[in-house]
């Protein structure tokens, strides 16, 4: 048996990496896609383009302009005179928000320390609208703080109140930024395109190139060609696993908290179920083509249905129980979860149980679909 797996694994190894198009693929493509989507998927705001229309041209409204420029997540753009200019600019994309003081703005929060400011936000892009009204609301309470304590300090008061004092703290990412949180989660969705499009190839090639019927003449038996067929593929995987983690840790800062150990342990697992699906798609085609098309049939449903982008918890129920057959589900839970949170198995002991369920099953699946059409 081993002699004849030697052989299959020798075979299976010069016809996919002969071919300068899958060696791109294997090696330059997942660390490409990482790059680009380190840098495209993120949700952060910066310098969102806002406009000022400023009517009370007070020292107070000059100030809070200066808060909003300086701190990084908004940029002045253009301080116009006119109202109308602010429909113009938000119905052409060219600002992100406008600020509005009315006229005795500045004399309203002097004399009853309370005045209203306009914060016209483009609702168009929900999220980035909901992340520009709580960095500007964060701006708007640090001002009322500072500007509370100088008021109490110029009437001689020498203690105040201090109320409710609210003092947040992020686990897991300190800084909040999304680049951290996605990193993780590209990994898993490259592997499994990478390794289920190759995969799914597999067999297939051997059909259309008029080699099948040689190996079925062969003493080899039908797990051991499915076995010489999946263990160069697990190979690539976890080179391409080590590549990505490689630039996720040394060009995006992102750490890996967790135990290694335990990474390679649940890429095996994940790597059973997106190989077992790829060679079970490869049965029941006939050319490569028709492989590949359905293999992004089956990637582009478990990419949306995996938390990557929707979270599954606002997804309706009959969606979630169908996200419990989604290996990339709980593949980008594990990740996240040894990059971010160092946790280990004592944790993660059910997305590994789904995982060797999900991956045992196609790829029994998988064999007997094989010997069935072959035999």
């Amino acid at each position: 048996m081993i002699e004849r797996l030697k052989a299959m694994l020798i075979k299976e190894f010069i016809q996919v990496l002969r071919d300068p198009r899958t060696r791109f693929v294997i090696f330059v493509f997942p660390v490409f896609q990482v790059v680009v989507f380190g840098y495209a998927v993120n949700t952060d705001v910066r310098n969102s383009r806002t406009a000022v229309l400023d009517r009370d041209n007070s020292r107070e409204s000059r100030e809070i302009v200066e808060r909003f420029q300086s701190s990084g997540y908004f940029e002045i753009t253009e301080r116009i005179e006119d109202e109308r200019r602010v429909r113009y600019l938000l119905d052409r994309g060219m600002v992100r928000a406008a600020l509005v003081f009315d006229h005795g703005f500045g004399g309203r929060l002097k004399k009853e320390g309370a005045a209203p400011l306009a914060l016209i936000l483009d609702g168009s892009d929900a999220n980035s609208a909901g992340i520009v009204l709580d960095y500007a609301t964060s701006l708007i309470g640090s001002y009322n703080t500072e500007s509370l304590a100088a008021r109490l300090a110029r009437s001689g008061v020498a203690d105040r109140p201090e109320g409710v004092t609210l003092r947040s703290r992020a686990w897991f990412n300190p800084n909040l930024e999304s680049r951290v949180y996605f990193v993780p989660a590209v990994i898993a969705m490259l592997v499994m395109v990478v390794t289920m499009l190759l995969s799914s190839m597999a067999i297939v090639r051997e059909k259309e190139i008029g080699t099948i019927e040689q190996v079925v003449v062969t003493p080899i038996s039908k797990g051991e060609f499915i076995l010489g067929k999946t263990i160069p593929f697990i190979l690539m995987g976890y080179a391409n696993v080590i590549i990505v983690a490689f630039v996720a840790v040394l060009w995006f800062d992102i750490p890996i908290l967790g135990s290694l150990g335990l990474l390679a342990f649940s890429t095996g697992l994940f790597l059973m179920s997106s190989l077992g699906a790829g060679l079970l798609i490869s049965t029941v085609s006939d050319t490569q083509q028709q492989a590949m098309m359905t293999a992004f049939f089956v990637i582009f449903p478990c990419m949306l249905l995996s938390g990557f982008s929707f979270p599954i918890d606002n997804m309706p129920v009959a969606v979630q129980y169908i996200t419990l057959i989604n290996p990339l589900r709980y593949f980008m839970i594990i990740l996240r979860s040894i990059f971010l949170k160092g946790v280990g198995i004592e944790v993660l002991w059910p997305e590994l149980a789904a995982l060797a369920t999900i991956g045992l099953t196609v790829l029994m699946v998988a064999v007997w679909r094989f010997k069935k059409t072959v035999g």
